[in-house]
């Protein structure tokens, strides 16, 4: 199915020259690379609950206190009354 994608030149570049050294044509060169990044793309199951769609990201960030889920409304307060006080 044809598919047009607009390319930099520094992009289109890279392109021509890997599709060069390869023996490939650029068309076969963006689909590797497409299927290579799906392949690195961890997949998200399909429907589920809200959890099972984001549980990936639980425990990514670091840092802030441990504390805060049970009081982040204490802790707003804490950080409005701050800025507040700042202006």
């Amino acid at each position: 199915m044809p598919t047009s994608v607009r390319l930099d030149p520094r992009t289109e570049a890279i392109v021509r020259r890997l599709a060069r050294r390869t023996g490939r044509t650029k068309s076969q060169v963006i689909r590797e690379a497409i299927l290579r990044l799906a392949d690195q793309t961890p997949q998200l199951p399909p429907g589920g609950t809200l959890y099972d769609r984001v549980k990936h990201l639980i425990g990514l960030a670091k840092g802030g206190p441990p504390d805060l889920a049970t009081r982040s409304e204490e802790y707003l307060r804490e950080m409005f009354a701050r800025r507040a006080a700042g202006r």
